[in-house]
């Protein structure tokens, strides 16, 4: 059966100890995952999370991106090593948390282009880096860390599930997998179902369920038939979760270009977009 979560950006801009409510309140309103985006790990509350966590018994996966000083393609080997550094810190706060998943923009800094195509030095620098933040993770716990490719105005190094794929396979580590994203793939896959063939259950880690123009799941152009009977063909087991952002937001709305409301709130958002993909699930017998 599938299993369907939502993201605390539904809520929150930057998870913080002032958003514990979101976790009971996902619970309540029928999702079995919670995906927590971790902006900050230094000053993230791991704890107090934890403990909300054990209380609602949901499962619990997180996200993150690298910016500019965390960057694993900079020239700069001070910030590739940051980089990792910050990785390593994600790391360990999902094995305190309990999360078998860390997903998005983990190879290089979100929102950074190059102008030029992706170099194989910056490809060289990237899977070095991950070689020693993949074996940190494997030293620690069953984490794996899904490297999400994100639309050309996002990165200019992972956009489609072939070239993750062989980032995965060339990174040689069974914990590194892929995260994909229907927002993005509607905009650089030329078929669903291939992506999802092309990862298959090796490499295939998690899946955000977003629809093209970030609104309500099933009010767009994403097929969701077509994509829930390829992840069904590869026995994917993974969560299935709702990522959106409110035009509230600062930082994340500058990034992702959300510059009008796509329903009366966030969590209208989400409920509506469940009870469309439930329905497509139950129609395709998961």
């Amino acid at each position: 059966m599938f299993k369907f979560g939502v993201d605390t950006f539904i809520w929150s801009e930057a998870f913080s100890e002032k958003d514990l409510w979101v976790i009971p309140k996902a619970k309540e309103l029928g999702f079995e995952v919670l995906d927590i985006s971790i902006s900050k790990p230094d000053s993230f509350p791991t704890q107090l999370v934890k403990e909300k966590i054990q209380e609602t018994g949901l499962e619990v996966v997180t996200t993150t991106t690298l910016g500019k000083e965390t960057n694993l393609i900079s020239s700069d080997p001070a910030i590739r090593k940051n980089g990792i550094e910050f990785m390593k810190k994600m790391v360990d706060i999902n094995v305190e948390l309990g999360s078998r998943i860390i997903g998005g923009v983990s190879y290089a800094a979100w929102g950074y282009l190059s102008g030029k195509p992706r170099t194989q030095q910056e490809w060289d620098w990237s899977i070095a880096s991950m070689k020693e933040i993949a074996q940190y993770a494997q030293e620690k716990s069953q984490i794996s860390v899904c490297v999400e490719p994100v639309n050309r105005f996002e990165t200019h190094f992972l956009n489609i599930a072939d070239d993750a794929v062989r980032y995965c396979q060339e990174v040689g580590y069974e914990n590194i997998k892929v995260h994909l994203d229907s927002f993005h793939m509607i905009r650089e896959e030329t078929s669903f179902r291939e992506a999802v063939k092309t990862c298959g259950k090796k490499y295939l880690g998690y899946v955000h369920v977003c629809e093209n123009n970030r609104g309500i799941p099933g009010t767009g152009l994403v097929p969701w038939k077509e994509f829930f009977l390829a992840l069904k063909d590869i026995n994917y087991t993974g969560p299935l979760v709702i990522e959106s952002f409110d035009p509230s937001f600062e930082e994340l709305n500058r990034q992702c270009a959300i510059w009008r409301k796509l329903a009366d709130s966030g969590e209208e958002l989400a409920v509506q977009g469940l009870k469309h993909l439930r329905a497509v699930a139950k129609e395709i017998g998961e």
